[in-house]
C-alpha cells in the first residue's frame, strides 16, 4: 500500500512537472514568434507617442525657407546635407514664374541640390487634373493657360485656345502674369467665366517675400474674380487640400507619416495640418510676428530658419 501511495505520488508529481515544462516550452514558443510583432508594435507606438512619422519624410517649401530672390538663405544647403542622411525629402511650391527644370537650375546655382523628381508644383498638379478632366468629358480640354510663359510647355499637349470670339475655353489656368494684368484682361476673364469657363488658379497666395520686401501676389486677382463671377477658383496649389493629397500620391506617402516645413502659416502650415500633416513654421521669408500672432493656425512647432530642424528632430526623437 505504501509502495503504491509513493509510486502515486512520484507519477503525479513528475507529471505535473511535465506538464509546466509543457507549458513552459509553449511560452518559450509563443514569446520566440511573438517577439517580433511585440517589437514592430513598440516602436510603432513610440514613433507616434514622440510625433515623428515613422517613415520620416519630410516637404520643404522652397521660397522663403531656402532662398530669397537668387540668394540662398544661410546654413540651408549645409542642413539639406543634414536632413538627407536620415530623412526623404520632397520640395513643394507655389512657384509659378518658373518651370520645375528652371527650378531645380536656379537652386544649384544656389548651391541647393534637389532632384527633378523631388520636386512638385501647382503646374504637375493643374496637369494632372487637366487629364482627368479629358478622360471625364471624353474630349480635349479647350485651354485658355494665362500663365508665365515659362509654364507654356507644360500645358502643350493640351488644346490652347485664345479665339475666344467664336466659343468660350472649357478651362482657364491662372498664375502669375506679372505685369499683364489690367481691366481689359479681367473683363475679358469675367465674360469666359459667366459663360461657363472653368476656372483654375495655380495658386491663391496673398502675398510673398522679395528682396525689396513683400509684394501682392495673384490671390488679389483671384479672389476678385471669384467676387464677380459668383465662381470659387479650383485651387491647385497650397493650401489646397487637392495639392495637398496630390503630392502624397506623388511621393508615394500618407500624411501622418510627414512633416511640412514653410514660411507661411496660411498656405504652408494651415494647408499641411488641415490635411493631418505636422507643421513647422520658419521665422524667414514671409514671416511676420505679429500676423502669425493673430492666426487661427498653431503649427506643430516654430523655429528660427532651416538649419535649427535637424536639432529639432534630434531633440524630439532623444
Amino acid at each position: 500500500m505504501r509502495f503504491f501511495i509513493g509510486f502515486t505520488l512520484n507519477y503525479c508529481c513528475v507529471r505535473g512537472l511535465l506538464a509546466r515544462l509543457t507549458q513552459l516550452r509553449f511560452l518559450v514558443q509563443c514569446c520566440a514568434i511573438l517577439g517580433p510583432f511585440i517589437a514592430f508594435y513598440k516602436s510603432f507606438e513610440w514613433h507616434y507617442m514622440i510625433g515623428i512619422p515613422m517613415q520620416n519624410l519630410l516637404l520643404l517649401d522652397l521660397d522663403g525657407t531656402l532662398y530669397v530672390d537668387n540668394q540662398a538663405l544661410p546654413g540651408a544647403a549645409h542642413a539639406l546635407t543634414l536632413l538627407r542622411q536620415k530623412y526623404t525629402l520632397a520640395f513643394i511650391t507655389n512657384t509659378t514664374t518658373q518651370n520645375a527644370a528652371s527650378l531645380v537650375a536656379k537652386l544649384h546655382k544656389m548651391g541647393i541640390e534637389i532632384a527633378p523628381h523631388e520636386l512638385f508644383t501647382p503646374a504637375q498638379a493643374a496637369r494632372q487634373y487637366l487629364v482627368q478632366w479629358q478622360t471625364l468629358h471624353k474630349r480635349p480640354a479647350r485651354l485658355w493657360p494665362l500663365v508665365h510663359e515659362a509654364l507654356l510647355n507644360d500645358f502643350a499637349e493640351f488644346k490652347l485656345d485664345n479665339n475666344f470670339d467664336e466659343h468660350t475655353p472649357d478651362v482657364i489656368v491662372l498664375g502669375d502674369i506679372g505685369e499683364r494684368w489690367n481691366l481689359g484682361l479681367i473683363n475679358q476673364l469675367f465674360q469666359c467665366v459667366h459663360r461657363g469657363a472653368e476656372l483654375i488658379a495655380l495658386h491663391k497666395n496673398r502675398y510673398w517675400q522679395t528682396g525689396d520686401g513683400l509684394k501682392a501676389d495673384i490671390g488679389f486677382f483671384v479672389a476678385g474674380l471669384e467676387y464677380v463671377t459668383g465662381q470659387n477658383a479650383k485651387i491647385m496649389g497650397k493650401p489646397s487640400a487637392e495639392f495637398f493629397q496630390q503630392a502624397l500620391a506623388h511621393f508615394n506617402c500618407l500624411a501622418e507619416n510627414c512633416l511640412m516645413l514653410g514660411d507661411d502659416i496660411d498656405s504652408d502650415i494651415g494647408g499641411a495640418q488641415a490635411m493631418g500633416i505636422r507643421g513647422v513654421l520658419v521665422q524667414t521669408g514671409k514671416y511676420r510676428p505679429h500676423y502669425c500672432e493673430q492666426s487661427p493656425v498653431s503649427p506643430w512647432a516654430m523655429i528660427t530658419d532651416i538649419t535649427a530642424l535637424p536639432q529639432l528632430l534630434e531633440n524630439v526623437q532623444s
